[in-house]
């Protein structure tokens, strides 16, 4: 989307630009743009009952379940698990591309797989080398490189060319797949991807949640892949979003859980034609269907909205709303479930426009209200131990790159620093970071989750001694455990280190008891230790 201004333009001349110019990114008449009618009052019942506000904001996901029963009962669901499950079988990878939210969630998807064959080796030592190669045949390209995951990366999205050169920088092999997940289904990024799979003559799918014939009628490069043969299309409608507009909501949602459902069935597939029965047993799978997979996510939204649970959720609205409000700030020191917490911490930046994550060069930038810290890694290591264990894959073009892309004028005079050496500069690791504590109120909250809530307090524990040693500066410290007392997962396994789709997006949304947070506001200004749990 580049406009060429032979000055600098005003802010009305770019507007008035887009409106007359730029037809093809007007987005308003989408189905993920509108309001809900259900979450049409949400600002006003917040106002005055965070705990309704909640059931509002819940009720929403009452749209998801009707249509992922349907998708995994569809013929394109089929195609895909099928697909992926001959590019393992055939060591080929599958890669998943998205922008923003998709981007994020992209990085997950992959980040889950390497986790659990990191996790499986260590179970099965005997087949490292088989989940090493499993690891690697998982790939994500998220618009504007992983330094995305940060922060956007202004005007990247707009960019067909800019899509296209980064999976094909990626490197794309014959047996190779591509899932591409883009909530709107318009955005031209991922569509380059796509243009790059069917190019290259490998399965591309892809994945979105506005009405195909919405898409096709109003957004022409959106028409042309929908209507590509080459290209699997997998509708994900479920309506309009819980905020109008924020796809991370129930458009991610469904595409978790879609997207991690048939990878995880062809993984399981996999695995039990490569290990013995006895190997099998050992990592812990209970297996299911996808169908037993989606009655276990029903049974974990109910959960979530018990009354229990629902004032839990508002209790701890409640309290970081207060810490936001008399300008303070959260640090969330978290385990295994580091990366769902990261996601959702930097998707608040655009989302609500406050501070983004700053980095060590920017200190005259506002600090962000809320951050993430690992307690037991270096910023470096923590970045790797993120992102599953691969260094950032970040985007070092110059440029020539842009202007033979057709980049923005200021993309060719100054290359956005994306680099990877930008990305070991926001010091998400164990170094101080006095910036965390310097105002008050000030918290540390830790996120544990499943099986790793039991180290919560267990001083021989590595990671819990290095989360007192982290928090120590900070005046209050919070435990935010989350047990899952529905037994396995909707993946079937307990403790689950899968892309099943259960413990993303819900897991974001859990808190700790009223109760505790009741105490905790009248004593804010004691230094201590709370623990307190949910459990859906």
């Amino acid at each position: 989307m580049e406009t060429s201004f032979e000055r600098a333009a005003t802010p009305l001349e770019k507007a008035e630009d887009f409106i007359q110019n730029e037809t093809q990114f007007h987005l308003g008449a989408l189905t993920t743009e509108q309001s809900h009618p259900k979450t049409r009052t949400l600002s006003q019942t917040l106002e005055t009952d965070v705990a309704a506000g909640m059931r509002q904001l819940f009720s929403v996901d009452d749209d998801i379940p009707p249509v992922l029963k349907k998708t995994i009962a569809s013929p394109e669901f089929a195609a895909l698990e099928t697909a992926i499950y001959k590019a393992l079988s055939a060591g080929g990878r599958v890669s998943f591309s998205g922008c923003g939210a998709t981007g994020r969630l992209s990085i997950l998807l992959d980040a889950a797989n390497k986790k659990f064959c990191r996790t499986s080796a260590e179970k099965l030592p005997n087949r490292a080398d088989f989940f090493r190669t499993l690891a690697a045949q998982t790939n994500a390209v998220m618009t504007g490189g992983d330094f995305a995951l940060i922060r956007s990366v202004e005007s990247f999205e707009d960019f067909i060319s800019f899509g296209r050169k980064q999976f094909e920088q990626a490197g794309i092999g014959p047996n190779d797949v591509l899932v591409a997940i883009s909530e709107g289904g318009e955005t031209s990024s991922v569509i380059g991807t796509i243009f790059a799979a069917v190019d290259a003559g490998i399965p591309a799918f892809f994945l979105f949640n506005n009405p195909s014939d919405l898409m096709a009628s109003r957004v022409e490069r959106s028409r042309q892949v929908i209507e590509d043969e080459r290209v699997t299309v997998v509708n994900l409608t479920t309506g309009p979003m819980a905020i109008a507009g924020s796809t991370r909501m129930q458009a991610t949602t469904i595409e978790l859980l879609v997207a991690g459902f048939a990878f995880e069935t062809a993984v399981t597939k996999r695995l039990k034609e490569t290990l013995t029965a006895d190997e099998f047993a050992a990592l812990g799978f209970e297996e299911k269907s996808p169908t037993e997979k989606a009655e276990a996510f029903d049974a974990l939204l109910e959960a979530i909205r018990s009354d229990a649970n629902v004032e839990t959720a508002a209790a701890y609205v409640e309290f970081e709303t207060n810490v936001y409000r008399r300008g303070g700030r959260i640090t969330y020191f978290a385990r295994d479930y580091e990366l769902d917490i990261f996601t959702d911490t930097t998707e608040r930046s655009p989302t609500f426009k406050i501070p983004p994550f700053r980095s060590l060069d920017e200190t005259e930038a506002p600090a962000p209200w809320a951050f993430v810290k690992d307690p037991m890694r270096s910023a470096k290591d923590a970045w790797i131990w993120l992102l599953g264990g691969v260094e950032p894959r970040c985007l070092e073009w110059t440029p020539d790159d842009y202007r033979a892309m057709g980049g923005t004028s200021a993309q060719i005079l100054d290359p956005p620093k994306i680099g990877r050496a930008a990305v070991y500069r926001f010091p998400i690791g164990n170094e101080a970071d006095p910036s965390r504590t310097e105002v008050s109120p000030n918290a540390a909250v830790a996120v544990l989750a499943d099986a790793e809530t039991q180290i919560w307090g267990d001083g021989s524990d590595e990671w819990f001694v290095a989360y007192e040693k982290g928090a120590a500066p900070f005046e209050q410290k919070i435990a935010f455990l989350v047990e899952n007392s529905l037994g396995a997962n909707a993946c079937g396994k307990t403790g689950c280190d899968c892309a099943c789709g259960t413990n993303g997006e819900t897991n974001e949304r859990q808190t700790v008891d009223g109760p505790a947070f009741s105490n905790l506001r009248r004593r804010s200004s004691r230094r201590r230790s709370t623990s307190s749990r949910i459990s859906p």
